[in-house]
């Protein structure tokens, strides 16, 4: 891996993406620690303290929420917008039509899906600053109040423009990487308080053993499902043209097992802080429920949550995949160019025989995800180990990683090829 960062640093065009998607993660966290004027922050930290979901949507934060900086709401919005617009995709013909349509199509979904974000990113703010926040305001008049809400949203939309700039000009995906970087921001603040319990005696060392034991293995089989892959052989009929001979060669289709990678987590995270807006909006009862049912700090709060929080990734990972693998173009593309797999006829039995694979890897990657995900969840919980990576975040941080690397190996390897040709 350092090999490849230093091959990857002496290319020009790797290391101009390297070097735009650092400078990205610098404002981004420049940005998570300008509080908003006029703010009572010690209000915010200790209702963040006492609050186990504001705690969660604190650490994908970066700390930026405790600390309620500018960018407090932080990608949240445009990861929901995202969901909602994909989920529209699939239900209404036209926006399905947009999708295959080329840039053209894609431009306008993700206008939609900016549209989408500024309005859920004025509802939140509103929603915070009206019900969550209301007390630690330190001036009550119209006029501030509504200049703490335009400040959340335009940062908002700033953070939903640097993310769009990193995946364009950068690497990795941008919401992805922001997400990384704030849960990543958290832990010299967690080792910190660990080694603080440690030489009180108000922790055992060997809690800490295990729970540096389960981040090991957690590491593990997240990289395992993320790198495990199915190879299906597809063999090509000859066919002669001219005077010539083609085809009569054989290749396989990869399908991975976890195919949808971390955006079904991700997507998970962001529907289950939903909640917690509707309910500042809705009041003190709504908030009260919330409180109670989702609270993880309880064994009936965190059971119900980690629950929701597994069932979601399940389902947003077969949501995903058949998106990311259509299995209908799949086959039709093998049947225009005379391939077919060993035993199975082209056409709708090859997309019955891909789709039921498909199906099968989906749910022993998604359910392996949860699994993983519980583990350290349970450690945390149960040993009272003050620790933010953990669980959901724990994944996120090693498949953004991940993919990080991927995506550097793919481009030393185009850049290779090209001075090969050179």
């Amino acid at each position: 891996m350092l090999s490849q960062l230093k091959q990857a640093i002496s290319l020009k065009d790797v290391r101009k993406k390297l070097l735009f998607t650092l400078m990205m993660v610098v404002i981004y966290r420049l940005g998570s620690t300008i509080p908003v004027p006029g703010i009572d922050t010690a209000i915010i930290k200790q209702m963040v303290a006492g609050n186990s979901l504001l705690s969660l949507y604190d650490m994908f934060s970066g700390g930026a929420f405790g600390r309620f900086s500018i960018f407090a709401l932080n990608i949240g919005p445009y990861i929901t917008a995202s969901i909602i617009i994909q989920l529209l995709t699939v239900g209404f013909e036209s926006l399905k039509e947009l999708q295959k349509s080329g840039e053209e199509g894609r431009k306008k979904i993700g206008k939609y899906t900016r549209y989408t974000a500024l309005g859920l990113a004025i509802l939140q703010a509103i929603g915070i600053t009206l019900g969550l926040v209301r007390r630690a305001l330190k001036h009550d008049s119209p006029f501030f109040i509504i200049t703490v809400i335009v400040t959340l949203v335009a940062a908002s939309m700033l953070v939903m423009w640097m993310a769009d700039r990193i995946t364009e000009k950068g690497l990795g995906n941008g919401s992805s990487v922001l997400i990384f970087t704030g849960i990543i921001s958290r832990i010299p603040v967690d080792v910190s308080h660990i080694s603080k319990e440690l030489s009180k005696g108000q922790l055992a060392v060997w809690v800490v053993v295990v729970l540096v034991i389960v981040v090991l293995l957690t590491v593990t089989g997240v990289t395992l499902i993320q790198e495990g892959t199915r190879k299906i052989p597809v063999q090509y009929a000859k066919r002669v043209i001219g005077r010539k001979l083609y085809g009569g060669d054989s290749s396989h289709i990869p399908m991975k097992v976890n195919q949808s990678g971390v955006m079904p987590i991700i997507f998970a995270s962001s529907i289950l802080a939903l909640p917690q807006t509707i309910a500042l909006l809705a009041g003190p009862n709504a908030q009260a429920f919330i409180q109670k049912y989702f609270n993880t700090a309880t064994d009936q709060g965190f059971w119900i949550y980690r629950s929701i929080e597994i069932l979601l990734i399940i389902a947003f990972s077969y949501f995903y995949n058949t998106i990311s693998f259509n299995t209908e173009d799949i086959a039709k593309n093998m049947r225009n160019s005379g391939g077919f797999i060993p035993g199975i006829r082209p056409g709708k039995p090859t997309e019955e025989y891909l789709g039921g694979i498909l199906s099968k890897l989906t749910l022993v990657g998604a359910a392996f995800l949860g699994i993983i995900a519980m583990i350290p969840a349970l450690i945390t919980h149960y040993l009272h180990v003050p620790m933010s990576l953990a669980g959901t975040s724990l994944l996120i941080v090693v498949g953004v990683a991940l993919e990080l690397k991927k995506q550097l190996e793919s481009n030393l390897v185009m850049k290779n090829y090209q001075g090969f040709l050179k």
